[in-house]
Order: structure tokens, then C-alpha cells, then sequence
């Protein structure tokens, strides 16, 4: 989530009637679903031992009062089938397209026997750990060291990460062949932290930030016109941030409203004003009020880690996704999940509530993490829980990052994860310009420059300025190309890390520049003391997955309300077709683009002064959006033929 002030990292007034109960190229799993013999009693799982566990950062053995808690995923009675069924019904080519199971149906087909989970649960009691909780999915267990290096059959030493030591394996773990198979992979051996950038109690909201003016009410309204130009000519103030009417114009809503759709949120921890802030900012900006039952929340019993998480942070992500899930699918129904940390263990489970229940049809994620902090065992996890959910008819988006090709902010060109796994619909990022009426005139691909006014007001310093924020793309170093992007991404992109080509990201786009971003309202903390809502401008992917989220829930009310499910095949199906998508590129015009921004210096109030600055668009990092498919808007943004291309004939 990007807004008008310092980067958040993830990955009121009126009553709401809202609901809270408690409640080649085919696709592959992610890694290791072979297992290798290590020894004729014992299968190898392979990706479990961290790269960075090498010989020259190895501290040495963890000493055996260490604790360790790990999980146990279950690899359940057919993992092949079960990716060979997920790809079928997500294929509008395949005769099974759209022959969905129930949760029950799909459990029962694909997941854990009884005596395969009761096999697991046995072996790992027997080598002295204590099983902590046992689902569909993962039996979790807790011990000593020498109790998890004798279940696992290798060695826990400490190695040097960086400025830290962290637990590994230093040997890939085993288990015992007799299981037959039973275990997909273990996570937890390793004890560095696995989670999503965005006694314990949630804290309060975060401090209260206001974007100053001027602004322009569409894009264009309002021209600088006592500031510099920029690339020859006046350049505009930023919009005060689009709504919901703005958006459904620019994307092709029509009639539609997502009536009969049910959409997921996942996110960590949970806003405790949710529902005044979104039923204020519906009430305040237009948006269809929210019915009675349509918002609903499922949370866990206990939070945990919400000073290492930021939870607070996390409020507003939640708030963002669900305001512009309503603004753009007013009727669709919303359930918020939230994991009980930013850890991806607990954000799994938060997926794993959704996939269980069926909780939806449609499911918005706006987290995740650099690929190399990514490992193989916490793959195939996620995979497996993308294909139960394709297996149902239900669709994962995932934000692709704000950090261009992450090269400033990590130094290494990569992708995010989990957008880059083959089985979720990865959102990347653009500009949008919105007219006068809700026009739509145009998209760049999102990556900002900014700077800075001169102190004699005459010049911008240093123009164009420096990169500040763009959306997230590339090719991926890990996962193979899915056969849904074939003849569609350019060879050069699929393989600029292997030969034989990977997953390139992202496959769709929407609004994400914060320059040209979402109203948002939110309860926050004033300086005062007291908590107020208040409303301010914000982007990033973390905007354009819900947005796309949104956008799917008006296609499937176009459907009859038939699930897309794992949307890809369909969307690359579409590729090319009349009036589909917007090709977006990063210089719509022919001449360069950008915006005026003037900022509160303390984020509140002008008491500290003004910052003037220009937005040039269309600029980031390594990256390019260009005619036909690209690493910065996949195949491009949803154009008024989209959400009809869906209807039924």
C-alpha cells in the first residue's frame, strides 16, 4: 500500500448495519512434490533447506534447549490430480472447464485421509514432539531440537543471514518412507522471518495524515499554473483522489453492480472501526450504502506480533481494500479474513479458512514479499492451497509489489511472491487519467519520479528526479512458465533468467499511482489524541488488487453468476480481442506526463510549511510498459468490452 506519505510495506459519524460473526506448460506445484530417496527408510523433502544455510555462514549447532515449531503440510491422497483438476476447470479450452467440486467434494477427492494424518501424527509423537493442532491441511507440532532433527532426520545448526543468526537445516529433512508419500513439506525449521511487508492487544489507529492542496476533481481540472513546466508545457495538480464512480467509468462497470458475488479480503489484524469508516466513506462519496449482512469479518481468537507486523499499519490496508471493493462492486457481498500476524504461517491459514468454507468465489490480497525471500517449502504450501481453491471456483489476486524491479530497495532484480506463483492472478500498476464525466483518457504504466520546486520557485531540481515508487514486475527465478502465457509473453521477457522460460508478472493491471489514487476514509489518530475519521488519497498494487477483485465480481454477475474461478486461462484467452483491454503503455500521449503535488510537511497541517514537488509518470525503474504485453501491466487493464466478454450467450 502507497500513500501520500511515507511508504507502508505489506505486501465514522454514521451508523452501519454491517454483519461481524466468527466464523509443456503445465501447471506445477511450486516445488517439492517429488521426493527423492535419501536413504531406503527415508524420503528426502526437498527444498527445505534455506539457500543461505551454506557451509561458510554455519555458526554451528543450535543448542538443544532451542524450541522449534513447525508445520507439517499434508500432501494429501492425489497432489498430482489435484493440479491437473485445478488447471481443467480453469480452462475455458478443456471440456471440465467450470465443473467445480464443492469444499467437501474437493476435500474428500484431493486432501488427507484419515490414516494418512493419523500416520503423520503418530511418527512425529513417537520422536518425542508435541502436536499442537491438527487441520485439512498441516498437522503443527512444537519440541526440542533433538526432538525435530530426530523427526526430520537432519541437523539444526545456526547460520549468518545478513547482520542476523538464524535456525536451518543444515541437510534438507527427511521422513520416513513408510508414510508413503503423506507429507507435502515442513515449514518452521528455519526460524527466519517468513512474513508479509504491510499479549497482544491490537493498538490504535495510526497517526492522522491529510493531503493538502490544490487538487484537481478529475484529471486535467486544475492546471499549475504559477509553478515550472514540465516536459514543455503546464502540468496539473493531482487529483484529490478518484471514487467509485470515477473508477466505474474508467473500467467498463456498466449496469453492473457484482449482486450475487461473494469477494474475500485477506490481511493481518483488523480494523476495530471497519465498519463506521467504510459505511462513512460509502454515505460521503457516493457509493451504494452498505445493506445489512453484506460486510462480514472473520478473525482469529488471538493476536500476535503487532509491534514486528506494525498492526496498526495494517488497518488501513484493510480499510483501503474494502472501500474499493464496494466503490467499484457496490452489491457484491464482503468478507474480511484476517490472519493473526503478517507471518506467512498465519496468512496461510487466513487463505486456508477462505478455501475450507468456501467463503467466496473471489478472493483480494494486497501483501507479499520479495521472491528470495520466498523458500521452497512455504511455496508448495501456498500452491496447494491456490489449487484447492481453483478446484472449487475460486480466484486469488495478488498485488505485484510497489517497488518496481526491486533493485533500489533490495539491489537485486526480482519479482514479489506469492504474485509470482502460476496459480494466482498477479495485479500490477498504472496511472490513470479520468476526464471530465468520468472519461476515460488514458493509463501509463505506474513508476514515479519526483522532483523537488527550486527555492527561487523557477525550476524543478534535478528534473526528472529520482525514482521513487513504481508497480512490481519481471520474470521470476523460481517458477517455470505456466502454458496459459505462452504465445502471449514476449520469449525475451519469459527467458531472462532460464532458457527453457518462467513466470513473468503481472497479469493484469489497474490504478495504482498514488498520484493518481483512491479517496480513501479511515478512523485515525489526530495529534490531540483523539480518533477521528478522516479522508486522504492512497495507491499502489495494493489498490489495484481490489480493484481487479472488484472488477472479476462485475464479470461473473455478467456470467450469471457462474464463478470464474482461477481466472488466468480466461484472461490470456481474451488477449487481443476488440475492446477488451486497455494497451497500456508508458507514454500515452507522445509527450511526456506528470503532476504537481503539494504536500503538509508533518503530514497534518501547514504549521511546518509546504513541499512542492512534480510526479513525472510512466517511469519505473528497469521496467516498461509497451505495446502488447509487458512486465509492469501484464496484458493491460480491464476496457469497456471486458466485464461484457463475460456474459453468457
Amino acid at each position: 500500500m502507497r500513500s501520500d506519505r511515507a511508504t507502508v510495506r505489506l505486501r465514522a459519524g454514521v451508523s452501519m448495519a454491517a454483519t461481524l460473526p466468527m466464523i509443456a506448460g503445465a501447471l506445477v506445484l511450486g516445488v517439492p512434490t517429488a521426493h527423492a530417496a535419501d536413504s531406503p527408510a527415508r524420503d528426502v523433502l526437498k527444498g527445505t533447506r534455506p539457500l543461505w544455510a551454506t557451509a561458510t555462514a554455519d555458526r554451528g549447532a543450535t543448542p538443544d534447549s532451542a524450541r522449534v515449531e513447525a508445520r507439517v503440510y499434508l500432501a494429501g491422497k492425489d497432489a498430482a490430480g489435484l493440479a491437473a483438476y485445478a488447471e481443467a476447470v480453469s480452462d475455458p479450452g478443456s471440456p471440465l472447464y467450470g465443473a467445480y467440486l464443492s469444499a467437501k467434494k474437493a476435500q474428500a477427492r484431493f486432501g488427507a485421509t484419515k490414516a494418512q494424518v493419523a500416520a503423520v501424527t503418530s511418527w512425529l509423537k513417537s520422536a518425542g514432539l508435541t502436536v499442537t493442532a491438527v487441520t485439512p491441511r498441516y498437522v503443527a507440532v512444537s519440541g526440542a531440537v533433538p526432538a525435530a532433527e530426530k523427526a526430520f532426520g537432519t541437523r539444526l545448526h545456526d547460520f549468518a543471514k545478513g547482520a542476523k543468526t538464524y535456525r536451518a537445516p543444515a541437510r534438507p529433512a527427511s521422513v520416513p518412507a513408510a508414510l508413503n508419500g503423506a507429507v507435502l513439506t515442513v515449514t518452521g525449521l528455519d526460524n527466519a522471518p517468513h512474513k508479509a511487508s504491510h499479549a497482544d492487544r491490537l493498538p490504535p489507529p495510526d497517526a492522522v495524515f491529510r493531503n493538502s492542496g490544490p487538487f484537481s476533481s478529475y484529471y486535467g481540472s486544475n492546471t499549475a499554473t504559477t509553478l515550472p513546466d514540465a516536459y514543455g508545457s503546464k502540468i496539473p495538480y493531482a487529483v484529490k483522489g478518484y471514487t467509485g464512480r470515477q473508477l466505474r467509468a474508467a473500467y467498463g462497470a456498466g449496469t453492473y453492480t457484482g449482486r450475487g458475488v461473494r469477494i474475500a479480503i485477506t490481511d493481518a489484524y483488523a480494523s476495530p472501526t471497519i465498519a463506521y469508516d467504510a459505511g462513512t466513506y460509502a454515505l460521503k462519496n457516493g457509493d451504494a450504502a452498505w445493506k445489512t449482512g453484506r460486510l462480514h469479518q472473520v478473525l482469529p481468537k488471538n493476536y500476535t506480533r503487532t509491534e514486528e507486523c506494525g498492526a496498526a499499519g495494517w488497518y488501513g490496508e484493510e480499510t483501503l481494500d474494502v472501500e474499493a471493493v464496494h466503490a467499484v462492486a457496490p452489491a457484491a457481498d464482503v468478507t474480511y479474513v484476517g490472519a493473526s500476524s503478517c507471518y506467512d504461517d498465519d496468512l496461510l491459514d487466513a487463505l486456508g479458512k477462505i478455501v475450507d468454507n468456501h467463503l467466496a468465489d473471489i478472493v483480494s490480497n494486497s501483501w507479499g514479499d520479495v521472491e528470495a525471500n520466498q523458500t521452497p517449502d512455504l511455496a508448495a504450501a501456498y500452491d496447494q492451497v491456490f489449487q484447492l481453491g481453483a478446484v472449487q471456483g475460486i480466484g486469488f489476486y495478488f498485488s505485484s509489489g510497489d517497488d518496481g524491479d526491486q533493485v533500489a530497495n533490495t539491489g537485486v532484480k526480482q519479482v514479489d511472491t506469492p504474485a509470482d506463483s502460476a496459480w494466482v492472478t498477479a495485479v500490477g500498476g498504472t496511472s490513470l487519467a479520468v476526464g471530465k464525466g468520468g472519461k476515460y483518457l488514458w493509463e501509463t504504466g505506474w513508476g514515479t519520479r519526483k522532483a523537488s520546486l527550486s527555492a527561487d520557485g523557477e525550476s524543478w531540481e534535478g528534473f526528472p528526479g529520482t525514482f521513487t515508487s513504481g508497480a512490481g514486475g519481471g520474470t521470476s527465478r523460481t517458477v517455470p512458465q505456466p502454458y496459459y502465457q505462452q504465445g502471449v509473453v514476449p520469449k525475451a521477457l519469459a527467458t531472462a533468467n532460464n532458457a527453457a522460460g518462467n513466470r513473468v508478472v503481472p497479469d493484469i493491471a489497474a490504478i495504482a499511482d498514488p498520484n493518481t489514487g483512491f479517496l480513501v476514509g479511515q478512523t485515525q489518530t489526530f495529534p490531540d489524541g483523539s480518533e477521528r475519521y478522516g479522508e486522504y488519497r492512497i495507491g499502489g498494487t495494493s489498490l489495484a488488487a481490489p480493484v481487479i477483485a472488484a472488477v472479476q465480481a462485475l464479470a461473473q454477475e455478467a456470467r450469471g453468476g457462474r464463478a470464474i474461478g482461477f481466472a488466468n486461462p480466461s484472461i490470456y484467452a481474451k488477449y487481443g480481442k476488440k475492446g477488451v483491454f486497455h494497451d497500456v503503455t508508458d507514454d500515452p500521449t507522445g509527450s511526456g506526463l506528470a503532476v504537481a503535488r503539494v504536500d503538509f510537511a508533518n503530514g497534518f497541517d501547514a504549521a511546518d510549511g509546504l513541499l512542492t514537488s512534480v510526479r513525472s509518470l510512466g517511469r519505473d525503474s528497469s521496467l516498461a510498459a509497451v505495446k502488447g504485453y509487458d512486465d509492469v501491466t501484464g496484458v493491460g487493464s480491464p476496457a469497456n468490452g471486458y466485464v461484457r466478454s463475460f456474459r453468457r450467450h
